[in-house]
């Protein structure tokens, strides 16, 4: 069966190995001639980065590159790539990268031509609707990951350096207008990143599913994403250069990015303040507290996980079989157990329960995610004991 496919939902899709040949005619057909290629310090002198920017200048477009973006991006970031933007009179942004290079590429074109600060359009009500719709500037998106799924959301991720927390800023038009989905881009991806964006792809299906808000065609999406992850997950972390684990994996990431419309929950609502001060990795961190995050869930979500646990093929489909098959997961690939094998301490426990409860995604959580809840989750998590 051929890997090559163009989808159109929820945007123009073009997957498929070495399909980044044709960036520079995505940049075109989304109106873009003078690209700004924004990744991160990490990915900027890789040679398959350096082909990608010599693709587009083979072509005649005029690409600048802003790279000095955060592993969690910040509002300086935002406003150095903004800067970098305007002198070089760029008309769109390619993002490539994993979730910090392909936020900070959306956060640009999209607060390229606002004149309000970034946080007025955080993802409350309808704060979107303040943006200047017609000076968003038009996106390409290209993941090297298999994980966020930034590639087809309609936000983006930034720390507030003066608060510490993470702000999810929301605009529909922020929506790249074409992907282009290689999975030939991934596999540079160290094992233990391989791991931490695959089980962040894991956590997005996961609690989307488990979200109380009725939306069945998400809720479909994800089971599917989760069988992927299930599937594929071992498979590219064992052999990073197999590019039919690599791509399902590209695939559930995507899945998962549209799947969280219906909600995420506590495993986000918790990592998002542990990323935000100690500046953890967002994937490995959600891995840890996934199962901690089930377990107290549990009364709220345990026929549902039932019926998936059935879906995706688990030999034993209850509820502590599927939580079986997550802690062996994390195991196989790698994910530490603990929160403080991640290098976070507990003298700040009080303010991360402070900051969870009050997370986009903890409204979304099956049951309701007081302080204490919150506080004991990650003293469970950072402790590394599993109440069943």
């Amino acid at each position: 069966m051929s890997n090559h496919a163009n989808w159109s939902y929820p945007t123009a899709i073009r997957f498929g190995n070495g399909r980044i040949s044709e960036l520079a005619e995505a940049c075109r057909a989304a109106g873009i001639s003078r690209p700004l290629f924004v990744t991160d310090p990490g990915l900027a002198g890789l040679p398959m980065t350096l082909a990608a920017i010599e693709v587009l200048r083979a072509a005649g477009l005029g690409v600048g590159v802003y790279s000095d973006v955060k592993p969690n991006p910040v509002e300086s970031n935002l406003a150095e790539g903004i800067a970098v933007l305007r002198d070089g009179n760029h008309d769109g942004v390619v993002a490539f990268g994993g979730g910090s290079g392909l936020d900070a590429g959306k956060l640009i074109a999209f607060m390229a031509g606002q004149t309000r600060p970034v946080w007025d359009f955080e993802d409350i009500g309808d704060w979107w609707t303040r943006a200047d719709a017609d000076a968003i500037l038009p996106i390409v998106a290209v993941p090297t990951t298999a994980g966020t799924g930034s590639e087809v959301g309609r936000a983006g991720v930034v720390t507030n350096e003066a608060t510490h927390t993470k702000k999810i800023i929301f605009h529909p038009k922020m929506l790249p207008a074409i992907v282009i989905a290689d999975p030939e881009m991934t596999v540079g991806m160290p094992p233990i990143i391989t791991a931490g964006t695959g089980m962040d792809a894991l956590a997005h299906n996961l609690e989307a599913y488990c979200a109380p808000a009725y939306h069945p065609m998400s809720a479909g999406i994800a089971v599917e994403g989760v069988r992927l992850a299930k599937e594929y997950l071992p498979r590219a972390v064992a052999d990073g250069k197999d590019l039919e684990a690599r791509g399902q994996m590209m695939s559930s990431a995507m899945m998962g990015a549209v799947a969280f419309q219906k909600g995420l929950g506590g495993i986000h609502s918790l990592s998002h303040p542990v990323g935000a001060l100690y500046d953890t990795h967002h994937g490995l961190t959600n891995a840890v507290f996934m199962p901690y995050v089930l377990v107290e869930n549990r009364p709220a979500i345990e026929e549902r996980i039932v019926r998936l646990g059935r879906y995706i093929g688990l030999e034993d489909a209850s509820f502590d079989g599927f939580l079986d098959w997550v802690l062996a997961l994390r195991e196989e690939v790698g994910i530490p157990h603990s929160v403080k094998e991640l290098g976070v301490d507990d003298s700040k426990a009080d303010l991360i329960a402070d900051m969870a409860i009050v997370d986009p995604t903890a409204g979304s959580n099956p049951v309701e995610l007081t302080k204490e809840l919150a506080l004991k989750i990650f003293r469970n998590a950072y402790e590394g004991k599993l109440e069943r």
